[in-house]
């Protein structure tokens, strides 16, 4: 008989939950409250996993209780000639960036940290990383992606599940990844805590 766990995500993300929730997962969502801009790393991805692990490890600490719980933390950021791109803060920057990208490529990192609460707390945490090539978009059609301010709500200034699908010519790497939570990496990392994918399928809402 399976274990009934409790599966917290450390993360607003839209897009993340649904992830999960169409491979089965119906979590609880908690979001952190991390001063995403007060942490910093000398490389990309890097900073990555380790906004990822703050912001489970705030999660994790808020919850009281001794059943079995997982917490997911997940960050994601568009490397680009070797700097970071969170989400753009302002139109004219996300129409700038689209500007300096357009037609070249760049890599999506996507911090994963997972937590276990389970007769102590164990953790391990990883990056997925895609590469991305974007197409070569007219300035007209970037002010009209811009003007729909999708950009302005995600990391890298782009989605590849939206709007800004046809914008991207094509990924090396996972998919999932890219929207913002690679569940073949999330399952690597839960056995690798003795949790099996299947396992996360009984957990009630």
């Amino acid at each position: 008989m399976n274990r009934v766990i409790r599966v917290v995500l450390a993360s607003a993300s839209p897009a993340r939950l649904q992830t999960l929730q169409r491979a089965g997962v119906e979590p609880e969502v908690m979001v952190s409250g991390v001063d995403e801009e007060g942490v910093t790393a000398r490389r990309p991805v890097i900073l990555a996993a380790l906004l990822a692990e703050r912001k489970a490890q705030v999660v994790s600490q808020q919850l009281a209780g001794h059943e079995p719980v997982i917490v997911i933390g997940c960050d994601s950021l568009l490397e680009f000639e070797s700097k970071a791109f969170g989400k753009p803060t302002s139109a004219e920057e996300a129409v700038a960036r689209w500007q300096l990208m357009r037609g070249r490529t760049g890599v999506l990192h996507t911090g994963h940290h997972v937590i276990l609460r389970d007769r102590g707390v164990h953790q391990v945490t990883a990056t997925g990383s895609t590469l991305v090539r974007f197409a070569d978009l007219s300035d007209e059609e970037i002010r009209a992606y811009v003007a729909t301010n999708e950009p302005l709500a995600v990391a890298g200034g782009f989605t590849i599940d939206g709007l800004g699908g046809p914008f991207i010519a094509g990924i090396d790497g996972d998919p999932h990844n890219v929207v913002g939570l690679s569940l073949p990496l999330l399952r690597d990392l839960l056995t690798e805590l003795g949790i099996s994918w299947p396992e996360l399928w009984s957990t009630p809402n």
